[in-house]
């Protein structure tokens, strides 16, 4: 996915890089929607089974990526400042123990994020590159245990049932972009984001819970088309 969002961005400004339209002005209203890609980069902490002895699963939990549909809204403040709302259709990762070699779970979630954008072309005409840092919220809903992980379970601990519950996070998020000129109103986009996201994981059984900290901190890949009102 990251590859193939490289050689796009870089078509798109080589197909662009020529044209020059209106500036980004203070008043202008940015909507930009796409295809938005949640890779994510962190770990997690080991997981630790309430057996005598206590048994570790020091590889913690993977958490595979997920590509879904954006919509990004921009209010430019000023020529060079802006501020950015980023939404996207819910994002639904797959959950995967390495020790055991299982899949344990899944969750879905929407990651929200406000930030603050700096544009130092704002009010050229041309190619627009921006910057931003900014606050990301993520509520994580519709978390389930793999048929797999529960067996696991039962086995290790006697489980009869278990139930996977994620904190919700607030975190830091700092991006970079450009808008690449089609004419005065049409742009292609393309953006980056690092996003801050960590949550405790809980799985609940009927004989104790297993906590731990999971650290995502995806990069987030955003490429598609914009329109400026």
């Amino acid at each position: 996915m990251k590859t193939k969002l490289a050689v796009a961005v870089a078509a798109a400004i080589a197909a662009g890089g020529a044209l020059t339209a209106q500036a980004h002005e203070a008043g202008d209203i940015i909507i930009r929607a796409g295809i938005i890609n949640v890779d994510p980069s962190g770990d997690s902490d080991s997981i630790v089974l309430p057996t005598e002895p206590a048994t570790v699963l020091p590889g913690g939990v993977d958490v595979d990526d997920d590509t879904q549909l954006s919509i990004i809204g921009t209010y430019m403040v000023t020529d060079v400042w802006g501020v950015e709302l980023l939404a996207a259709t819910p994002f639904e990762h797959d959950i995967t123990q390495p020790d055991l070699g299982i899949d344990a779970g899944s969750t879905k979630h929407l990651p929200p994020t406000v930030s603050l954008q700096y544009y130092p072309r704002g009010g050229q005409a041309g190619w627009q590159p921006y910057v931003g840092i900014g606050v990301n919220y993520t509520y994580f809903f519709d978390e389930d245990v793999d048929p797999a992980l529960g067996e696991a379970l039962g086995a290790v601990l006697g489980a009869t049932s278990a139930r996977l519950d994620l904190d919700d996070s607030w975190g830091l998020a700092g991006q970079a972009g450009v808008d690449i000129p089609l004419n005065d109103n049409w742009m292609l986009n393309a953006g980056v984001w690092y996003i801050d996201i960590g949550t405790t994981a809980d799985v609940v059984t009927d004989v104790g819970t297993v906590s731990f900290d999971v650290d995502i901190d995806p990069w987030v890949y955003n490429i598609g088309i914009a329109y400026k009102f």
